[in-house]
């Protein structure tokens, strides 16, 4: 298969969009109420453990992605098996992840425009983007990247000079105890969005210089956990966490409330912009996946399957759920216990367990013909 690479300027750029992706869209950690920046904080601490797991495992076959490793681990017929359920479960998540776009547009942007139609153009758009390749998706990122960086900061000082910040909704910290926080951190974020990046079990085997794309990880983490942060804090302290709590999209709804002088008003398109560009991102590395593992089992181009999936995701995007409140409940709760726990965390540990027992079973076997 032809071998393609992206740079490590662009690896940092997709871990930050894809951390931002559906998270910054519905709100992370509002759980907890006021107290979700502690709860971003946690999820900061988390991310950067489990994204230094996933380059551990990778390190342990260098050149290798996820669905190549589940071979070396198994036999090839039980790793296809597993792959299977890797490509649904990489293609489930990109049909919620461009779902929640679609809900979005539809109620909030464009109320007259079906939710078939934005979906089936976001999905047309990410399979020509992977049909030209993963390079390309890096490229994508790597030039919008720095408007999400602009618009966050614009959207913060707007609020400031409007007068719609007030600090004093973040007070008092854990009004309500510590249980609504270490909730809101286990198992919630550390499936949603940090575990999630069981995608780049794929993606990091494609980094040119994989020998520093943990430390690029890791900082891609950190800044997306800070502007994860400021979405929280201008979230809380515009809105108050009632409000936000009863908001659907309480960034854009914080975003509504800025008026200075009567002239900068209705700035909902930078944060459009902003969701936009992390849900392209965070559904495309997903389909990504998806599509790499097909690549494996039919050992045929991952391009020759791009579009048709494509078509199929956004098909299925629709189908998902009856309704919003249908989505989110099985989205944020019902998936969690039954889907992300499984698939982001018991099958890698699986994975790396079965690794290291084959490195020291090697190894012991080496320094036995040593001695003899």
């Amino acid at each position: 298969m032809l071998k393609e690479n992206i740079s490590l300027s662009q690896l940092i750029t997709l871990v930050i969009n894809f951390l931002l992706g559906s998270a910054i869209v519905v709100g992370v950690g509002m759980e907890a109420k006021r107290d979700a920046w502690i709860v971003i904080i946690a999820g900061l601490f988390i991310g950067l453990l489990i994204i230094s797991a996933y380059y551990f495992l990778l390190s342990l076959q260098p050149g290798k992605n996820f669905f190549e490793i589940l071979e070396i681990c198994f036999s090839r017929p039980v790793a296809i098996v597993m792959s299977l359920g890797y490509i649904c479960y990489f293609l489930y998540i990109a049909c919620r992840v461009i779902r929640d776009f679609g809900e979005m547009i539809s109620a909030a942007i464009l109320p007259l425009t079906p939710i078939e139609v934005t979906v089936a153009l976001l999905a047309l758009v990410i399979g020509y983007i992977l049909y030209m390749g993963i390079e390309v998706l890096g490229r994508t990122s790597e030039i919008f990247t720095p408007y999400t960086f602009a618009f966050m900061l614009m959207l913060f000082i707007f609020l400031y000079g409007s007068g719609n910040i007030e600090i004093s909704n973040l007070e008092p910290v854990a009004a309500n105890g510590w249980k609504p926080i270490v909730k809101a951190i286990v198992p919630s974020i550390s499936v949603f969005p940090y575990g999630e990046m069981i995608a780049f079990t794929v993606v990091l085997a494609d980094v040119t210089n994989f020998k520093y794309s943990r430390v690029i990880s890791i900082f891609g983490v950190i800044i997306a956990s800070m502007l994860l942060l400021l979405s929280v804090f201008l979230i809380i302290t515009s809105l108050g966490e009632n409000i936000a709590l009863r908001s659907n999209f309480p960034l854009l709804s914080a975003a509504r409330l800025v008026s200075i002088g009567e002239f900068i008003e209705r700035i909902d398109a930078l944060v459009v912009f902003i969701i936009m560009l992390g849900i392209l991102i965070k559904s495309s590395v997903f389909i990504y996946g998806g599509l790499k593992g097909l690549e494996y089992v039919f050992n045929k181009p991952y391009r020759f399957f791009s579009i048709p999936i494509a078509c199929i995701v956004s098909m299925f995007s629709i189908f998902i759920s009856n309704d919003f409140s249908d989505h989110i409940r099985e989205g944020l709760y019902v998936d969690i216990f039954v889907l992300h726990l499984p698939m982001e965390y018991g099958v890698p540990i699986l994975i790396l367990v079965t690794l290291l027992f084959k490195k020291w079973r090697k190894d012991r076997s080496a320094g036995k013909e040593v001695k003899a």
